[in-house]
């Protein structure tokens, strides 16, 4: 099930002009509360030498079910009215994505730190980001910023753009579906290394190719924003598989390369300290504004990755040979 050519544009606006406002039931939290009820059966069911073998099912389940739950409704509706489903689909996936709120959350971090707000600027990032943030200085706070956004350009935006695009809203609900799943149990702690290790891996395969298309799409961004897009590309080169993150590396890398600066060094988890490898190279102090400025390299690859799937499908739907 593809949507028709009109549909990803429709659902990008969605989301440039509303974001992801709280007052509007979100798939998303749905998808959380039946994660823990599969997770909590699947250790009611298995012993604790078998979950390993019941991980697989936990994606199977949930994945599977958002797909179909979602392939249902539309045909459900496509049988009351073909356009009511369409626009249930671009609906549906305004949802997976947050361009919007990603740039957003950057900019609630940007904000306070032009205005010299330390405590309000740790406390947005707080918001975003695992890190303990009580004592970062300005340029950390910018890094941690910058980082996050980057890094989520992937997740956020253009992985279920490219779901959304290749199978319709039904993939790109199960792209979520695994995201979500990753972000809850795709640990690799005692309680989740057996139990998680199937949708963390399913979430690096899943985000496999976005993450590098993402990374061309920012040197080719940088070029339009007047950035630098042959620093970014050898960022990429150099840097992405560093990253102890498959993907993370890729937009991580460009946006620093594009930026010229350096992301990555120590970070404070709960008091414990861990090194990210450098990506970058340092040829100045991070500043604010780079927050605003990995804000519009997110809107202009997303943008630009949904006119071009638009074209994409227009063409092919009006049967145009290559």
């Amino acid at each position: 099930m593809t949507a028709a050519w009109w549909v990803l544009p429709v659902a990008y606006a969605l989301d440039r002009l509303l974001g992801d406002p709280r007052w509007l039931p979100h798939p998303v939290v749905g998808m959380g509360k039946a994660i823990s009820r599969v997770e909590a059966a699947l250790r009611r069911l298995f012993a604790p030498r078998a979950l390993r073998g019941a991980g697989v099912l936990l994606p199977l389940t949930v994945v599977g079910g958002s797909y179909g739950l979602t392939w249902a409704l539309l045909w459900l509706l496509a049988q009351v009215n073909p356009w009511l489903a369409a626009l249930g689909e671009a609906a549906l996936i305004w949802t997976t994505i947050a361009a919007k709120g990603l740039r957003d959350a950057g900019m609630a971090v940007c904000g306070p730190l032009l205005r010299g707000d330390l405590p309000a600027a740790r406390q947005a990032l707080s918001m975003i980001v695992g890190r303990d943030t009580d004592h970062l200085d300005a340029p950390e706070i910018t890094r941690g910023a910058v980082e996050t956004v980057a890094e989520n350009i992937v997740d956020a935006v253009v992985s279920p753009l490219f779901f959304a695009l290749i199978g319709g809203a039904p993939l790109a609900m199960a792209y979520r579906a695994v995201n979500t799943l990753d972000s809850m149990v795709g640990y690799k702690n005692e309680r989740y290394k057996d139990l998680g290790w199937a949708s963390a891996r399913l979430d690096d395969v899943a985000n496999y190719i976005p993450a590098r298309l993402t990374a061309l799409m920012l040197a080719a961004a940088a070029v339009c924003l007047r950035l630098n897009a042959r620093e970014a590309w050898r960022a990429v080169r150099r840097d992405a598989s560093k990253h102890p993150s498959p993907n993370s590396g890729y937009p991580e890398s460009a946006v620093a390369g594009a930026l010229g600066i350096r992301l990555g060094g120590e970070n404070s988890y709960g008091g414990q300290a861990s090194f990210r490898a450098y990506m970058g190279e340092k040829r100045r102090e991070l500043e604010p504004n780079d927050i605003a400025k990995t804000g519009a390299l997110l809107m202009a690859v997303s943008g630009a990755f949904v006119v071009i799937a638009a074209a994409l499908q227009f063409l092919l739907s009006r049967g145009v040979a290559w």
